[in-house]
């Protein structure tokens, strides 16, 4: 009896014919792509093509005039969405009244602790010992950023969608989003990435995703 050969891993998020238009004007798609476990893909565009509003769409944000999400096989929910992916957008999404580790806490409440995971070592590992205590209102721009990295680092999230990470952090913090990604990869997570592409290399290629206007 021949062996027949396995069924393929079932991707981590798989997108089919996802289009979305605002005011009846198309923003981007109709989009066909997968991301599988170690994934990291960077999507590319001018100004105005649907990059932030296509991560906006896969976090379930904005809904899909049409097309099909699904996550590890299952369509999109919003009931699946906290623990399984996690949105870096330009805000950060912070609370800045509260401090920095106040804001990691505040983060594991809601999303839940990857395991081995905790908020002290996740921030001395971006750089942010010693401002566990400082009130986020009082940090850099490029500090907020790091907070907000450190967030990434708890969460249980297999999916990252992360909107421009690179910006307002020089060079170090350009390093360290990319040994992020490396290492997120490496256990099994997956990313989609916006940027104008300048600092976006990681320690192998990542795939393209080409955004174009709608015709």
């Amino acid at each position: 009896m021949i062996a027949s050969d396995p069924p393929p891993p079932i991707p981590l998020l798989q997108a089919e014919g996802l289009a979305f238009a605002r005011n009846d004007e198309p923003v981007f798609g109709p989009l066909d792509f997968t991301l599988n476990p170690g994934d990291v893909v960077l999507v590319e565009g001018d100004n105005g093509s649907g990059k932030t509003t296509l991560l906006k769409v896969l976090s379930g944000l904005l809904q899909p005039n049409s097309g099909r999400i699904r996550l590890n096989g299952e369509d999109l929910t919003l009931a699946r969405l906290s623990h399984q992916v996690a949105l870096l957008g330009h805000l950060g999404g912070l609370k800045l009244d509260l401090t920095a580790l106040e804001n990691l806490r505040f983060a594991i409440g809601v999303f839940g602790l990857r395991s081995g995971a905790a908020p002290l070592p996740a921030l001395a590992s971006v750089g942010l010992e010693g401002y566990e205590d400082v009130p986020v209102r009082s940090l850099s721009a490029g500090q907020k950023k790091r907070v907000a990295l450190a967030r990434l680092l708890l969460v249980p999230a297999a999916l990252w969608l992360l909107d421009e990470p690179y910006a307002n952090l020089d060079k170090s913090g350009i390093d360290l989003v990319n040994r992020l990604l490396d290492a997120h990869a490496r256990r099994g997570g997956a990313a989609l990435v916006t940027s104008h592409g300048a600092y976006a290399f990681t320690s192998g290629t990542p795939r393209r995703l080409p955004l174009r206007p709608t015709p």
